[in-house]
Parts: C-alpha cells; structure tokens; sequence
C-alpha cells in the first residue's frame, strides 16, 4: 500500500516592498508579489498599525499573487514603516515624506 501525501508549496515573496520617498500630498504606492495566490491573512500596516480600504487607503490585489497599497494624499506623520503580511510572510519598506519649502 503506498500513500501519497499531496502537500501544498510554500509560497514564498518573488518581489519584495521597495522604499518610497514622496512629497506632502502625493501618492505613495507599494507592491509585493508572492509566488502562488490562495495565501491567507493578507494584512498591510504602518508603524503598528493595521491599514484598510477607506477614502486614503486603497488595497488591492492582481491574479492573486501581486498585492498593492496605495496610501493617498500623505502627510509628514505617515512617514514610517510600510508592512505587508500573508500568512507567514512579510515584507517591510520604509515610507519618506518629503514637506516642500518654500522659497520666498
């Protein structure tokens, strides 16, 4: 008798989060791509925090496998870390926010 124990590949980060530097009021858009869609808890946060859809926050996901934040009209206080989390699967990057100065 021979037993056959299908197991499911790891999947693993094929395109890690990039750091980003951006202006006051800009967009700031970050991207990972894993190997395989299907990966459970996906999360996205900064500094700590758990990140969500809302009028700012737009997170969305390609053919399962690339995962996009783009966080929307940034001021100086979201600089930090970006973090994005599936399964047990992360990746970090650093988030710049650039004031402008005004020359007078």
């Amino acid at each position: 008798l021979l037993l056959l124990c299908y197991t499911e590949e790891e999947a693993i980060v094929v395109s890690d989060l990039k750091n980003t530097d951006v202006f006051v009021g800009e967009s700031a858009t970050f991207t990972c791509e894993l190997s395989r869609p299907g990966v459970k808890n996906v999360q996205w946060w900064l500094d700590g925090s758990p990140l969500h859809n809302n009028f700012v926050t737009e997170i969305s996901e390609q053919d399962g496998t690339v995962h996009t934040l783009t966080l929307k009209d940034v001021a100086c206080h979201d600089s930090g870390t970006v973090t994005f989390r599936a399964g047990s699967l992360i990746s970090s990057a650093k988030l710049l926010v650039k004031g402008i100065s005004l020359l007078e």
